[in-house]
């Protein structure tokens, strides 16, 4: 066995070299691993956390990753012991061949800071690689006439491996003609050599077989063999020479598989076969060997596949020439490899935080890049930029890398998804460029409220609208994403008249839509203002409001109402008198009727349905006043029946009638004397009535009974009342008030003028006082002129006359009459206005109705209506002094005193002690009774 001499002195070198490098790169604040080849996965390389400053359980928080570039990752990091491991297995001789030294770089990344850290690990060899020789058998031809001390060059082997365990020594099978002598190249290789030490006889043997055994140092030792075989020829004294001890050729390394890259040549003096060359590949490795062809005849070498610079560069590799005599010739061939800019950059995106919140501060960054060009010089050297115009820049970072900041503020509502594209451009002729797209989505916040498209809404609703029914929508945008959008609807809490907002309308919260809880009356509430907020999901959340004004619009849902006449509650039927003596055109009385709608459907006309003599009364259309058509005749009937309807102007119309019983006659015995004929008119319905009241007195008969008995309780407590007016002589002063009903009011006005006449179409219950001005000496006593239920007859009172002897009264007044001056009206005067025109706007007519209201009120308030000023109709106390009846129409005419001469217009007067016209007589009359 043979071993080079300087073998331990270049191990120690290589050690010595590699600790100084080593020393170099931690003083340059690297960080620096080592671990050998071929460790299983999950190998320990170094604690990563402990040579960063983190805990363990931090890598993960901190965002810390590997960024190193390349197909596959060599290294991982454990998450649980925060340890560098080996993500696979390694082979150093894939990665750096036969280096001495072979160092793989990583960049470890730490997100939350920012920060790249470079990491150093180098690969130690290990001794798993044999020795090879490229054939397993060799032939070697040598001249039988060769000198003792020649030497034949044997095939060398090759180990991957560096250092010890690379090829080490090479052994030669025992041999007494044969002996190995190894040299030693300028770049350490050792070359075996087969020394002939005795002549040969091709005579005596004509081939010898060796063995050749390559050894490494490494442990434990590895060797391989070569099985040759000598064959002893004839003489052939001179060997091939090449014309260049070494070719080299610089080739690009896009040419083009084929291509011929240089033709070696070498000469043999012989002559004949003993001067005919083949060349061979002698020393090459496998991978070349799959690169470069030969021609063995021509000795021109050309591409088998394309070259790649990237891959490898120089490429180094022997020929030998070799003559039908054995004699060898050598040469080395050096080719190199030009880089031409072949490869585009490479971007990769080692780290994106998307999606990015649009209230990130500028500054921020979003994402980290590592640009690469697998070419050299200016062909690997490549800048970065984003072309569109975007609130994105990107800055370059450490090494190649580069981070994507944000250098404005962003709005979602505009941009919800920015597309950035990134483009890496190299400096080669003519440049290649990559393009990605990265795609940033903009997450939201919540910074914009509810909108509503309209600054108020207004909403018109009919009355009398179903429960429940839907009567308005609001809707609100809110240009924000998922809960920031969800919008929900509430009405602002308030009170009308005194009940919660929430007992009239309702809002679905989700889609805005009001309802109405309840039936609206126009006649209650004329209108809602609400407050709509429309809130979304946020955290805080925002909000806005809207008013919403719903108008609640009139129906005709309301029936005229007669003030007056109204009809009595005891079923008998108020009596009009008209003098036989009044001329056409006469009134006779009024009919007063409001409608608690508005507008058009407030609108009143009066009708006459129908009449006993068709002819002799009409109704005005608009004022309701009854007067005579012609003049009264003597054969007209004492008792004129009129049905007089009262309609509004509706859709449709709705209407309301009243019977009024007309009494003609010249004179106040003249109507008691018929009485008697004077009934209350029958209706078509009494039967149903009686039904019903039968019905509900078998229900109710308890109740019926103590009703029976506080009614006699009430009878016996009358009845004693009356003994004792009777007892004490007064009279009739304790004479019960008119049972006419809806004149109680009017009495006080009526006991001025000493003039009552109240008729009832029970002639048994009609009471008659004759006009006596101021004399309560001259009324009959009740308790002499009643019988059984204190009712009055005909007959009775002239009984009743003649026993107060006494008493001494004065003839009636025969001249009773009217005049049209003292009859209602506008000012007492004027006949109603028939073609008159109504309020043309609603609220006219609003003001219109409230004034007959209140004075029909105030009619029926005797101390309220008499006792106003001249010319106010009471409305003075009410509304103030300077409201008087030359700010508003008069509406006293829909207010008419039957039984009396008197208007409102007039009662001034008459409380300040004038007489109205036509009343002489009866006061001197009366003076001629006093006397007597």
């Amino acid at each position: 066995m043979a071993t080079p001499k300087n073998y331990r002195g270049r191990g120690d070198l290589v050690l010595l070299c590699a600790l100084l490098g080593t020393l170099g790169e931690i003083g340059r604040g690297q960080i620096h691993y080592s671990v050998p080849e071929e460790s299983d996965k999950g190998y320990f390389v170094g604690n990563i956390s402990k040579d960063l400053g983190l805990e363990s359980q931090e890598l993960a928080q901190h965002g810390v990753h590997i960024v190193s570039r390349g197909r596959m990752q060599l290294f991982a990091l454990n998450p649980g012991s925060g340890s560098l491991v080996t993500a696979g297995r390694i082979d150093r001789e894939e990665l750096c061949a036969q280096s001495a030294r072979c160092l793989v770089n990583i960049n470890i990344l730490v997100e939350d800071k920012g920060k790249l850290w470079g990491i150093e690990i180098e690969i130690t060899d290990i001794n798993d690689n044999n020795p090879k020789f490229q054939v397993d058998n060799l032939e070697v031809k040598i001249n039988e006439i060769a000198l003792p001390g020649t030497r034949y060059p044997l095939p060398e082997a090759v180990d991957p491996d560096v250092g010890l365990n690379s090829l080490q020594s090479y052994q030669l099978s025992p041999n007494h003609h044969f002996s190995l002598d190894v040299q030693t190249g300028d770049d350490g290789t050792i070359s075996p050599e087969l020394v002939l030490e005795h002549a040969l006889d091709r005579e005596e043997e004509a081939a010898h077989r060796l063995v050749l055994v390559a050894s490494d140092g490494g442990e434990p030792r590895r060797s391989s063999t070569v099985h040759i075989r000598v064959t002893v020829l004839d003489t052939n004294d001179n060997a091939p020479v090449f014309a260049q001890p070494i070719y080299r050729v610089k080739v690009p390394e896009n040419v083009p598989p084929g291509t011929r890259l240089l033709t070696v040549s070498a000469s043999d003096p012989d002559e004949g076969t003993n001067g005919e060359v083949a060349y061979k590949f002698w020393k090459i490795s496998e991978k070349q060997s799959r690169l470069f062809q030969l021609n063995e005849n021509t000795g021109e070498i050309s591409t088998a596949k394309s070259l790649d610079y990237e891959e490898c560069a120089f490429y180094d590799m022997g020929i030998q020439a070799e003559d039908v005599g054995a004699l060898l010739g050598r040469t080395k061939v050096l080719i190199s490899v030009e880089d031409v800019n072949d490869n585009r950059p490479e971007v990769t995106i080692t780290s994106l935080f998307s999606p990015v919140l649009e209230n990130t501060l500028p500054g921020t960054v979003i994402a980290f890049l590592n640009v690469h060009d697998r070419d050299s010089g200016k062909n690997g050297q490549v800048v970065c930029y984003t072309r569109d115009n975007l609130p994105f820049q990107l800055e370059k970072s450490i090494d190649n890398y580069y981070r994507l900041v944000i250098w404005e503020y962003l709005d979602r509502e505009k941009i919800s998804m920015y597309n950035i594209t990134v483009m890496a451009s190299d400096l080669g002729t003519p440049p290649l460029s990559t393009e990605i797209h990265i795609a940033v989505h903009v997450a939201d916040t919540n910074d914009n409220p509810p909108i509503f498209p309209h600054a108020s809404y207004s909403a018109y609703i009919p009355e009398n609208n179903p429960r429940g029914a839907s009567i308005f929508s609001v809707m609100a945008h809110d240009p924000d994403s998922g809960n920031n959008a969800q919008v929900t609807y509430s009405l602002t809490k308030d009170t009308i008249m005194a009940t919660p907002l929430s007992s009239y309308v309702s809002i679905n919260s989700d889609t805005g839509v009001l309802y109405a809880l309840r039936s609206f009356d126009y006649e209650q509430i004329q209108d809602l203002q609400l407050l709509v907020t429309a809130s979304d999901s946020g955290d805080p959340p925002l909000s806005s409001n809207v008013s919403l004004s719903l108008f609640i619009l009139d129906q005709n849902d309301n029936v005229p109402e007669i003030l007056y006449p109204m009809l009595p509650t005891d079923g008998s039927t108020g009596v009009e008198l008209a003098p036989r003596s009044a001329e056409p055109g006469y009134l006779v009385t009024k009919v007063v009727a409001v409608d608690r709608d508005s507008g058009q459907n407030a609108w009143l006309s009066y009708h006459l349905l129908k009449a006993s003599d068709p002819g002799l009364f009409t109704v005005g259309l608009h004022t309701g006043e009854v007067r005579t058509a012609r003049a009264l005749l003597d054969r007209d009937a004492l008792k004129q029946s009129l049905v007089v309807a009262v309609q509004d102007h509706g859709q449709p119309p709705l209407s309301a009638t009243v019977t009024l019983t007309v009494a003609v006659a010249s004179s106040i015995p003249e109507v008691l004397a018929d009485l008697g004929s004077i009934r209350t008119p029958t209706s078509s319905d009494d039967s149903d009535l009686t039904l019903y009241l039968v019905v509900a007195v078998s229900v109710v008969s308890c109740i019926f009974l103590a009703f029976v008995i506080v009614l006699l309780a009430l009878r016996l407590w009358r009845w004693h009342k009356s003994s004792l007016l009777q007892a004490s002589g007064v009279g009739l002063a304790g004479l019960p008030a008119s049972g006419f009903v809806g004149m109680e009011g009017v009495q006080a006005f009526l006991k001025t003028y000493s003039h009552e006449v109240t008729l009832t179409s029970d002639s048994r219950g009609s009471h008659v006082i004759f006009p006596q001005p101021n004399y309560a000496d001259t009324l009959i006593s009740q308790e002499s002129c009643e019988k059984k239920d204190s009712l009055l007859t005909s007959r009775d009172f002239h009984e009743c006359r003649d026993e107060g002897a006494s008493v001494q009264q004065a003839p009636p007044n025969t001249d009773w009459r009217f005049s049209q001056a003292q009859r209602p009206g506008t000012s007492g005067s004027q006949n109603g206005d028939e073609t008159g025109t109504w309020p043309n706007n609603q609220f006219d007519t609003e003001m219109l109705q409230a004034m007959i209201l209140a004075s029909a009120s105030e009619a029926a308030d005797g101390s309220s209506t008499l006792g106003g000023s001249a010319g106010t109709m009471g409305l003075s106390a009410r509304y103030g002094p300077q409201f008087t009846l030359q700010h508003v129409p008069d509406y006293r005419q829909n207010v008419y005193i039957p039984g009396s001469n008197a208007t409102l217009t007039n009662a001034a007067g008459k409380r300040d002690g004038k007489a109205p016209a036509g009343g002489n007589g009866n006061k001197k009359k009366s003076g001629k009774k006093e006397k007597k």
